[in-house]
């Protein structure tokens, strides 16, 4: 069973603590005494992949125009406590998103066919990481080890309107929850680019988790325009693939970033 969709993933801001997995930390390691930041961020991404719950799946084709048609409610934000070279963070996202229209999908024994598909889910990804900071010059580079946790909650419905073994009723509704932990390690490096500038580059992969592959990366420009406040914008990309408990997510997220960061 097959479906294509057309456009994205998330977006949003989030006025507590975070979640999804990119890091952007100050220019500085700091001192002993703690630092303490709140990023409610926007990732106006667009969705591309495949999902699927029982065997039922469908592709999905989302630019973050479309998504914002079909969002339901999304937010995300970052927390960060750093003291010397050490960080402690908190990267935080929630989407809900409702998707429907005239769509191919592909079932079980490879049957497919045009129907009248809904595609409901919701998803959480929370990233707790620890960062230590290995080389403090006037380029800063930190390694970060860590978890991306995903909790998942799919829900297809079809209305066939020619009739098939497999749907028997003319329609037929299948879903499923399902949540993972992925350990991750990645890197980020900070250099400036000019007064109160700086670029920020981002990568981590997942190592051993329960999917079969996740992998992030970021570019920023990080402007810190007063003593608490700073703009941060740039491009994410996420890329998620789990298949197990009768779920099937291989979906990539990618567009531009930007975020406000309020330091205390």
């Amino acid at each position: 069973m097959r479906n294509t969709y057309s456009p994205f993933f998330i977006g949003a801001l989030l006025v507590t603590a975070g979640m999804t997995s990119a890091p952007v930390w100050a220019d500085t390691a700091g001192g002993e005494q703690w630092q303490f930041e709140v990023t409610p961020y926007l990732f106006a991404a667009g969705m591309k992949g495949t999902t699927g719950a029982r065997g039922v799946t469908t592709d999905i084709d989302l630019s973050f125009g479309d998504i914002l048609d079909v969002l339901d409610f999304g937010a995300a934000g970052l927390f960060e406590a750093r003291k010397g070279h050490w960080t402690f963070a908190l990267d935080a996202s929630y989407s809900k998103l409702s998707i429907g229209g005239n769509r191919s999908f592909q079932g079980p024994l490879g049957f497919s066919n045009n129907v009248a598909l809904n595609v409901n889910f919701t998803q959480q990804i929370y990233t707790p990481y620890v960062g230590y900071r290995v080389l403090d010059e006037r380029t800063k580079v930190d390694l970060i080890g860590g978890a991306r946790y995903t909790s998942l909650e799919s829900d297809l419905t079809l209305a066939l309107t020619t009739g098939a073994a497999l749907l028997p009723d003319g329609s037929r509704s299948v879903g499923g929850s399902v949540n993972w932990w992925d350990p991750i390690i990645g890197v980020q490096v900070t250099t400036p680019i000019a007064d109160k500038w700086s670029f920020v580059g981002y990568a981590d992969a997942g190592v051993g988790g329960e999917s079969d592959s996740t992998y992030q990366a970021q570019a920023l420009l990080k402007w810190q325009f007063g003593k608490t406040f700073s703009a941060k914008f740039g491009y994410r990309y996420l890329a998620q693939d789990y298949r197990k408990d009768g779920i099937v997510w291989d979906v990539k997220f990618s567009g531009p970033y930007l975020g406000l960061g309020i330091a205390f």
